[in-house]
């Protein structure tokens, strides 16, 4: 019989049952049961993490592929995935791993420290699917990498209630969340999440670590303008240096929509710089939306090409005015 990992944050409920308080959705979970995400199982009345040390992807990405544009650019990440999500986006990009269980890998935490030196790596990314259901595999690798001196990122959904996510937030350096709407009914309608956590994830993060955001414009569900600018302002009263991407959408799983009008993303990169320093189009193959550009002079700090990196930059501060660049640079 598989021993499964026990999982951190839940409790007895009644007649067995089991209460999962790491995410919002709080799952009753009867006996021999999982919960939304498909990985936390009630056996014998302990909630267990079916997925921890279960490895789907792994790989060296570019830190930009997170997409992280102000964190270490140019250097490479060891990034790991495991499978399931406390969401369920009609539109998910990987949907392979997130929605269904791919072929799994076994890796210990120690494993995964160790490849990540190996290859002469100081950087782990836990993305590809949804980390906060793979949290007690996350936790316990962070802090080993921590401690060998490799710095940790997170790539979420932000959908995590606050004590888990403060039980994590030390050993974490950098994150990439995700915003996918500033509209509730969004949220339950199309994703099964809800606004509110992800907010509070946000702003806890934002006064902790590095934090770059993300936001997918999906035709005809949000890529209203007025509500855009809803998030373009919520970012900007935290900081308005935070990175902000504005992804294009493409057609994906459950949905058929058509890929996002080229005009409308640039119409809503221009908008987002009338509110924020630092907003770039993913997706897009639109000139200078991928550059940094110093925000008190103009002048061009990086150029991006793909994932080609060009720097023009002293140690985070602008060569021509000096001004310090947000974020973290070698």
């Amino acid at each position: 019989m598989t021993e499964y990992h026990e999982a951190k944050y839940y409790s007895v409920y009644k007649d067995k049952q089991l209460k999962c308080e790491l995410c919002p959705h709080h799952c009753i979970i009867k006996e021999n049961k999982i919960g939304i995400c498909q990985v936390r199982k009630n056996i014998n009345g302990k909630l267990k993490s079916l997925n921890y040390g279960k490895v789907s992807a792994l790989g060296i990405d570019p830190i930009e592929k997170k997409p992280l544009y102000h964190f270490y650019p140019a250097k490479n990440v060891f990034s790991i995935g495991s499978y399931g999500c406390n969401m369920s986006c009609i539109y998910c990009q990987n949907w392979q791993i997130s929605q269904q269980k791919p072929a799994l890998n076994d890796y210990s935490p120690q494993e995964i420290v160790n490849s990540t030196r190996k290859k002469g790596l100081d950087l782990i990314a836990y993305t590809y699917s949804e980390p906060i259901v793979f949290y007690e595999y996350m936790l316990d690798t962070a802090k080993l990498a921590s401690q060998k001196g490799i710095k940790n990122i997170l790539v979420s959904n932000g959908f995590i209630e606050e004590e888990a996510l403060k039980e994590l937030t030390p050993f974490l350096d950098a994150a990439n969340i995700d915003l996918k709407s500033f509209n509730n009914e969004f949220y339950e309608k199309h994703c099964q999440g809800g606004l509110d956590a992800v907010k509070r994830t946000i702003k806890h993060l934002a006064d902790q670590i590095h934090l770059e955001i993300t936001t997918l414009v999906i035709s005809d569900l949000n890529d209203d303008l007025t509500e855009l600018e809803k998030i373009f302002k919520f970012i900007a009263e935290l900081n308005q240096e935070i990175p902000l991407h504005l992804s294009r959408y493409y057609p994906s799983y459950k949905l058929d929509n058509p890929a996002t009008d080229l005009s409308l993303m640039e119409e809503a990169y221009q908008l987002a710089k009338k509110d924020l320093k630092n907003v770039y189009l993913g997706n897009a193959n639109i000139k200078n939306t991928r550059d940094t550009y110093c925000f008190q002079c103009g002048e061009k700090l990086i150029t991006r090409s793909g994932y080609g990196v060009i720097k023009n930059y002293d140690q985070g501060f602008c060569k021509n005015c000096g001004s310090k660049i947000y974020g973290k640079f070698e």
